[in-house]
C-alpha cells in the first residue's frame, strides 16, 4: 500500500472506530468465514497474509511481478501437492483437506491474457449477452465498452445513455419484488434431475429498473459494469438459471481454454487411487464421473465478473448446476486477490489462496463443488506489468490498461447439466 493510501485507510480506521464498543462483541456472532472476510476486507491495519497461500513463490519468473506489486504470502502456507499437467508446461497443484480443488498457476500466456481481457469487454459485454447494467439503462447494441473507446476517439460520438425509468414501460410488466433494509443472503435450493422442473417452473420476475438512475456516459457507466452472462442465463432473484430465455452457445474462446484446463489435469491424481481420501468422497447414487470428462465435459454456463478494487465477493456456494460436481473454471486477470475457500457451511475456516493474473482454478468434484468460497479483496496496485502497453500495441492497448489498473476480471463457466440428461424433455430449447 503507498503512503497515500495508507494514510487515508488509517484515517477512515481511526473515525469509524471512534464510538465502536469492544470490537470482540461485535465480532461474537461471527462464523470463522466472516471473521476471515473481515480480516482481508480490512484497510487498516493492512491485512497479514503470512497465512495465504502463494504459489507464485515458487515461479522464479513472477518474484518482479510479486516485488513490483509489493502483497506476498508463503508458499507453504498450508499442505499442497504438485500433479502432472498434460499438453502444457505449467504446473498443478491440489490440496489433501480441500478434495477437488485444483490450482494452475500461471497457466494463461501474457498475450492471451490481453486476449482475455480484450474478448471480456470488447467483445462480450454487449447484447446478446446480459449485463448488470441492462438491468437499469438502454445501452448500445456494440456495449458499454466500444462505445466508451469511440467516445474517447471522437468526443462528437459520446452517448447520453437512457435509463429505463425514463421511458415508458409496460404497464403489465411485472418486477421481481424489492426488499428493503440491507441486502439479504439466499440460499436457494441446490439443483439437481430430481428437482428441476420445480425449479424450472418458479416465477423469474426481471429485476426492478432503478428510479434514480439518470442518462449517463458510457465513461461513468463503464466503472459500473460488475457482470456479463456466458451461456445459459442466470437469475439472480431466484440464484437458479432462466431456461425460458433459451440459451447462448458458449464462444469458442473460452470454450477452449476451459476444456484445455480440464484436459491438462491427471485426474487420478486428483481422485484416483493415488489421491488418499479424495477416494472415498459421496458423488452419488451415478458413482464418480472424472474418469469421463475429457470426453463429457461441456461448459455450457458461467459469467464475467469485473472488481474493482473496492469490490467483495460474499461466500457463497454454487447450487444451481444439475450437475453438482463437473468442474467449474475459474479464470484470473489483472490485479491479484486472496480466494477463500471452505467447507459446507461457514463454520468451517476457510483456506486463503492468493490468486495473480493468468491464474486458473478448477473446483470439481462432490466436496469442492459444495464448499463455501469468496473473495474478501482485490489487492490494489497489483497490475502485472505484462499486461501495460508496449511499443507495438500502445494505441491499441492504451484504455485497456488504464482501465485493468484498478480492475480484476474473472472469468468462471461451469457445465449445467451432466452427461445423458436431457433438458429439451422439461422445457422448450
Amino acid at each position: 500500500m503507498d503512503p497515500a493510501s495508507y494514510k487515508k485507510a488509517r484515517r477512515h480506521f481511526l473515525k469509524s472506530t471512534r464510538d465502536r464498543d469492544n470490537s470482540a462483541a461485535h465480532s461474537s456472532d461471527w462464523s470463522p468465514f466472516r471473521v476471515a472476510e473481515k480480516r482481508f476486507k480490512s484497510k487498516f491495519p493492512p491485512p497479514d497474509l503470512s497465512n495465504v497461500l502463494d504459489l507464485a513463490l515458487l515461479d522464479p519468473q513472477r518474484i518482479h511481478e510479486i516485488n513490483a506489486g509489493g502483497w506476498a504470502g508463503r508458499p507453504d502456507a498450508f499442505p499442497t501437492r504438485r500433479i502432472n499437467l498434460f499438453d502444457s508446461d505449467a504446473k498443478g497443484y491440489i490440496f489433501p483437506h480441500i478434495p477437488g480443488l485444483v490450482v494452475l498457476p500461471s497457466f494463461l500466456s501474457h498475450q492471451k491474457q490481453k486476449d482475455l481481457v480484450e474478448w471480456s469487454l470488447s467483445e462480450h459485454s454487449k447484447q446478446p449477452n446480459e449485463t448488470n447494467l441492462d438491468i437499469h439503462y438502454i445501452l448500445p447494441p456494440e456495449g458499454v465498452w466500444n462505445a466508451y473507446v469511440a467516445a474517447k476517439s471522437d468526443p462528437s460520438l459520446d452517448l447520453h445513455i437512457p435509463p429505463k425509468s425514463s421511458v415508458v414501460l409496460d404497464a403489465f410488466e411485472q418486477y421481481q419484488e424489492q426488499e428493503s433494509g440491507p441486502r439479504q443472503l439466499i440460499n436457494n435450493t441446490p439443483a439437481d434431475s430430481d428437482n428441476f422442473d420445480s425449479l424450472h417452473n418458479v416465477p423469474k420476475l426481471p429485476a426492478a429498473p432503478s428510479p434514480t438512475a439518470h442518462p449517463s456516459s458510457p465513461a461513468t457507466l463503464l466503472p459500473k459494469l460488475r457482470w456479463a452472462n456466458i451461456g445459459w442465463f442466470y437469475h439472480w432473484g431466484t440464484k437458479q438459471y432462466d431456461f425460458t430465455k433459451g440459451k447462448i452457445a458458449v464462444h469458442s474462446t473460452i470454450r477452449d481454454i476451459c476444456k484445455h484446463a480440464v484436459r491438462a489435469a491427471d485426474w487420478n491424481q486428483v481422485f484416483g487411487n493415488d489421491s488418499g481420501d479424495a477416494g472415498d468422497l459421496d458423488w452419488g447414487e451415478n458413482g464418480p464421473e472424472w474418469m469421463d470428462w475429457n470426453e463429457t465435459y461441456e461448459p455450457d454456463a458461467g459469467i464475467v465478473n469485473f472488481y474493482q478494487t473496492k469490490d467483495t465477493l460474499m461466500a457463497h456456494v454454487d447450487r444451481s448446476e444439475v450437475c453438482a460436481t463437473s468442474p467449474l473454471v475459474s479464470i484470473s486477470l489483472g490485479n491479484a486477490a486472496i480466494f477463500l475457500i471452505g467447507g459446507p457451511t461457514r463454520d468451517t475456516e476457510p483456506s486463503p489462496i492468493l490468486l495473480r493474473s493468468g491464474d486458473v482454478v478448477i473446483m470439481s468434484g462432490p466436496a469442492c463443488r459444495r464448499s463455501y468460497h469468496g473473495v474478501p479483496r482485490i489487492l490494489e496496485n497489483t497490475l502485472p506489468s505484462h499486461m501495460l502497453s508496449t511499443d507495438e500495441d500502445q494505441r491499441e492497448w492504451e484504455l485497456y490498461e488504464q482501465y485493468m489498473k484498478t480492475t480484476r476480471i474473472n472469468i468462471n463457466v461451469r457445465q449445467v447439466f451432466p452427461k445423458g440428461f436431457a433438458p429439451q424433455q422439461h422445457v422448450d430449447i
